[in-house]
């Protein structure tokens, strides 16, 4: 059995500690090192009480002399903190998988991503989204075989994306008049303390951000579905608005998702939709786009995803209907930020780019009540 060896950068952190969660019983993995910044010189466990096969590991500093030489370097920081160190890391240890959670590599345009992170662009990576819908009939699992750099979606992003692009492959739903809601457990905003979202303030409470188009997360969404007609990423005719809405739940997303009817969407001879053909035809778009994802369920008909059902799995639930007067499809999706919209999907990737079976000790099943 192999044995890879595995560092994780912001081990601390929510999300560092979900990788170390998924991989506390993996058959594959050996985590040897845990770094941070703050918490240098303590002990893990201090931090994450819930690992407790970690708990004596020792925090140690985050540069690319301490993760050198690991097999897999997972970086969980914040973004705009990754891109310097993996730079490092990338001379150092050239033949090391680095797998970024952050944003700092997702993006392929430097326009856009110097548009809303305002900082140097640092390059793009592998993209760790393995079900992504690419141009030509094929999926992004194809490229993450062959790389030693992967990019991590954002769990937002990775929502509405699969809730999308195979409608908008297979033309049902229009390019523009895109639009996307989504309620967000508090975890999606790291786990340093800030006041707004303290229990005092989250609690009883609904508020968005990110709002009128200026989400960090718009431009990788579009990416995603312009690269599934084939178009460039950032000019490609994809136009979504999207707002998240923080909510008082510590993790999961709901993504409420309207569209316009694409150019493909069935119409009766006057004009109308044929709203049984158009049924059809978006259950064989999901259908063929998903039901050999291990990661993706597609619930009976009438049966709503919730992000309860979603908890501690690697699954995206996704369901879909037709607003037949306002002439829109609906689609709903939900997911667990933390697993399926970070740390499990990272997992995922790094399976497939080590040549090791894609869902091992990933979980399918949630956590209920």
């Amino acid at each position: 059995m192999n044995d890879f060896s595995v560092a994780v950068s912001g081990a601390t952190g929510y999300a560092g500690g979900e990788i170390l969660r998924l991989l506390s019983a993996h058959p594959n993995f050996n985590v040897r090192t845990v770094c941070g910044h703050s918490s240098v010189g303590e002990k893990l466990g201090r931090h994450q009480p819930h690992l407790p096969r970690f708990a004596e590991f020792v925090v140690k500093e985050s540069t690319a002399e301490v993760l050198a030489g690991h097999d897999v370097v997972v970086l969980a920081l914040p973004h705009g903190q990754s891109g310097q160190i993996a730079a490092e890391l990338e001379q150092s240890s050239p033949e090391t998988l680095i797998v970024d959670l952050a944003a700092d590599h997702r993006l392929i345009s430097a326009a856009a991503w110097e548009k809303f992170y305002g900082s140097t662009h640092q390059g793009t990576w592998t993209y760790g989204l393995p079900e992504l819908l690419t141009a030509g009939g094929t999926k992004q699992r194809e490229a993450l075989k062959d790389t030693k750099r992967i990019a991590v979606p954002g769990c937002n992003v990775t929502a509405v994306t699969l809730g999308l692009a195979p409608l908008i492959q297979a033309g049902l739903a229009a390019p523009t008049g895109l639009n996307a809601v989504l309620a967000n457990g508090v975890s999606g905003a790291g786990k340093a303390l800030k006041p707004h979202l303290t229990a005092a303030e989250v609690l009883g409470d609904a508020s968005p951000y990110g709002t009128g188009g200026t989400h960090r997360h718009v431009p990788e969404i579009e990416q995603n579905l312009n690269g599934s007609l084939g178009a460039d990423a950032a000019e490609g005719p994809i136009r979504i608005s999207f707002t998240p809405t923080l909510v008082p739940m510590a993790r999961g997303i709901l993504a409420t998702i309207t569209a316009d009817l694409g150019e493909s969407a069935p119409r009766t001879a006057d004009g109308a939709i044929d709203v049984a053909a158009l049924q059809s035809h978006l259950g064989e778009a999901f259908g063929q786009a998903y039901d050999d994802e291990p990661f993706v369920h597609l619930p009976p008909e009438g049966q709503w995803p919730r992000t309860s059902s979603t908890t501690g799995s690697n699954m995206a639930h996704i369901q879909f209907t037709i607003d037949e007067r306002a002439e829109k499809v609906l689609v709903v999706v939900a997911l667990d930020n933390l697993v399926r919209g970070t740390a499990g999907q990272a997992l995922q990737s790094i399976h497939l780019a080590l040549g090791l079976d894609e869902t091992t000790a990933l979980p399918m099943e949630g956590v209920a009540p």
